[in-house]
């Protein structure tokens, strides 16, 4: 497997495309303005695109999700507990969101200074979901689904559950590679203030998700450099108290 990234200009969030030796890709997250730059990748290679994967709703890791799938012809895959912040990017991140039209919202601000358009957002047309839907048992408890296999032309992808971010945060594992989104950081974790997020959950999944990942994997997080399992376990304050 090979592994390639490409960085949003909107909080910098981090693109993945991970490479098969076959060929086959499939792209993690999609922040604002990073569609041409994956797209011209994957001809320039002449890779063939399975999927784009979402690690959490939260709009500056899947602004270019719905454009980038359309020119690869993919879906995008999600956890249904996060599907519907891809319907509204704005009203489901909080202060960091505010209004669409709203230039003095943090979100709008960044788009806008990058020369994105905050009114132009395109909700994925193949948009595909794993596992309990928003608002459905056992969502009120915030307790994690199993493990959901996703097979992605020779790629096989490990979704794991890891609420407390987001109620949808999913972990992607792959060949050694844990793709974290804003679960876990180089030396720190996501932040639980935003709507969907909650302390107590991220503590759970920090304790029972995280730290139980084998200590050669290799992290890949939504922003930020990448770390290992085996550093962050014995350096990261976060895990070191679970």
């Amino acid at each position: 497997m090979e592994l390639l990234t490409v960085l949003s200009p909107v909080f910098g969030a981090r693109t993945s495309v991970l490479v098969a030796d076959d060929g086959a890709c499939v792209v993690v997250d999609a922040g604002a303005l990073v569609a041409d730059a994956v797209t011209s990748l994957v001809e320039e290679r002449g890779l063939a695109p399975q999927g784009v994967l979402v690690t959490h709703g939260h709009a500056d890791h899947v602004w270019d999700a719905g454009p980038l799938a359309r020119r690869l012809g993919v879906a995008v895959h999600v956890h249904a507990r996060d599907a519907y912040r891809l319907a509204d990017p704005f009203g489901t991140l909080g202060v960091l969101g505010g209004a669409s039209h709203d230039p003095a919202g943090p979100l709008a601000q960044a788009l806008a200074a990058v020369g994105a358009d905050p009114a132009a957002f395109e909700r994925p047309d193949d948009l595909r979901t794993f596992g309990t839907p928003h608002g459905a048992a056992p969502d009120d408890a915030g307790e994690r689904d199993q493990d959901v296999r996703l097979e992605l032309g020779s790629i096989a992808v490990v979704a794991r559950h890891a609420p407390g971010h987001t109620e949808g945060s999913t972990l992607y594992l792959v060949d050694g590679l844990a793709f974290t989104g804003d679960v876990l950081f180089a030396g720190t974790v996501g932040r639980t203030d935003l709507p969907g997020g909650d302390p107590a959950v991220m503590t759970r999944t920090l304790r029972d998700v995280v730290a139980r990942l084998d200590p050669a994997t290799q992290v890949v997080p939504g922003h930020g450099p990448t770390s290992e399992m085996r550093r962050e376990l014995a350096t990261n304050p976060f895990l070191a108290a679970r």
